[in-house]
C-alpha cells in the first residue's frame, strides 16, 4: 500500500505546475462532491438548509472550472512577457520581464515564420469574406422571411438538413476543384471556401427579419417602392443588432480556422494565416526559439476577436435572442 502511494507522489512530484495545478482541482471537485452526497444523505427537511447546501457547491463548483478555463489564457499572457527558459518552466510567475519576444516576433522574419505576413493574409482574407458572407446571409434571410413562393419550404428544409454536416466532410471535394481552377494556394482559394456556403447559415437572420412588422413592408410597396428598396433602405437600417452578429460570426470563422488553410496552401508558407503560422513555430524544428514568441503571437491573434466582442457585445446579445423569437 505505501508503495502505490509513494508512485504516487513521485509522479504527482515529476509534473510541472499546470498539471499539479489540473489534478490539484479534479481532486477538490470530487473530496466537494462527496461531502455534498453525505451531507444531502441526511434529507434535511428546511428547505433553506437545503437550497444553501447545493448553491454552495454550484458556486463552487463554477468557480473551480472557472479556474480551470482561465489558467491557460493566464499562462499564455504571463509567459508571452518571459525572458528565460524554453518551452517547459516549472515557475508560475517569470523571473525576468521583457518585451524581446513580441518584438522578435514582429521584427523577424528571416526564416519560415514571417508573422507580420501570416497576419496581413489573416486579415485580408478575413474582411473580404465577412463582408461577402454577411450580404449573402443577410440576402438569403430576408428571401425565406419576406418572400413567397412555391419551393420556398423545401429550400429552407434542404438548407437546415445540409448545414448540419460539417464542412470538412467536402474538403476532398473543395479540393479537387481548387485544383481544377487553379486556385491552389491563393488566398483567393480561402475566400472562396468561406464565402460559397454562407448562405447555409441563414437561421439566426431569418428569425430576427421574422419579427419585424410586415405593416413596414406593404406600406412601403404601397407608395411604390421595390423589394430591393425594401430591404436596403427599411429593413437593414433596422436591423443592425442582426448585421453585427452576422459580421461577428462571419469575422471569427476565417481569422480562426486551420483545416482550410492547411490543405489549400500546402507549402505555400507565405500565404499562410496565423493559425497555421503558429503551429508552425511549434513545431520541432522551432520550438527551441520561438515558443515564447508563439505565445506573444497567440495574445496578438486574440486581441481583435476580443476587442470586437467588447465594443459589440450588447449588439451581440440582442441579436441572437430576437433572431431565435421565430423559426
Amino acid at each position: 500500500m505505501m508503495d502505490w502511494f509513494n508512485g504516487i507522489i513521485t509522479w504527482f512530484s515529476g509534473l510541472y505546475w499546470p498539471g499539479k495545478l489540473v489534478y490539484c482541482i479534479i481532486a477538490a471537485i470530487i473530496v466537494v462532491c462527496i461531502v455534498l452526497l453525505i451531507l444531502l444523505a441526511f434529507n434535511f427537511k428546511r428547505y433553506k438548509r437545503r437550497r444553501t447546501i447545493v448553491n454552495s457547491f454550484v458556486y463552487l463548483f463554477l468557480g473551480t472550472t472557472g479556474v480551470v478555463w482561465v489558467m491557460p489564457l493566464f499562462y499564455m499572457i504571463v509567459h508571452s512577457f518571459r525572458l528565460n527558459g524554453s518551452a517547459k518552466v516549472s515557475d508560475l510567475w517569470p523571473n525576468t520581464w521583457t518585451f524581446d519576444n513580441y518584438i522578435k516576433l514582429l521584427t523577424d522574419t528571416s526564416q519560415s515564420v514571417n508573422f507580420p505576413r501570416f497576419f496581413l493574409n489573416t486579415l485580408v482574407v478575413a474582411i473580404f469574406s465577412c463582408v461577402i458572407s454577411t450580404l449573402v446571409v443577410l440576402m438569403v434571410s430576408y428571401a425565406f422571411s419576406r418572400l413567397r413562393f412555391k419551393t420556398r419550404k423545401k429550400f429552407i428544409n434542404i438548407g437546415m438538413v445540409i448545414a448540419m454536416f460539417p464542412g470538412f466532410m467536402s474538403m476532398i471535394a473543395i479540393f479537387m476543384l481548387l485544383d481544377i481552377m487553379g486556385l491552389l494556394k491563393t488566398l483567393l482559394a480561402l475566400i472562396v471556401c468561406y464565402s460559397a456556403g454562407a448562405g447555409l447559415g441563414y437561421q439566426i437572420s431569418k428569425g430576427f427579419f421574422d419579427t419585424i412588422p410586415r405593416a413596414l413592408d406593404e406600406a412601403a410597396t404601397i407608395d411604390g417602392a421595390t423589394r430591393n428598396q425594401v430591404f436596403w433602405k427599411i429593413i437593414l437600417p433596422m436591423s443592425k443588432p442582426i448585421i453585427v452578429y452576422t459580421v461577428l460570426t462571419s469575422f471569427i470563422g476565417p481569422w480562426c480556422d486551420f483545416i482550410f488553410v492547411k490543405i489549400v496552401m500546402l507549402d505555400e508558407v507565405q500565404n499562410y494565416t496565423v493559425s497555421v503560422g503558429l503551429q508552425q513555430m511549434i513545431s520541432v524544428d522551432y520550438i527551441s526559439e520561438w515558443y515564447k514568441p508563439f505565445l506573444a503571437g497567440s495574445v496578438l491573434v486574440a486581441l481583435p476577436i476580443t476587442l470586437l466582442f467588447l465594443k459589440l457585445q450588447t449588439y451581440y446579445v440582442s441579436g441572437v435572442t430576437a433572431g431565435g423569437v421565430k423559426g
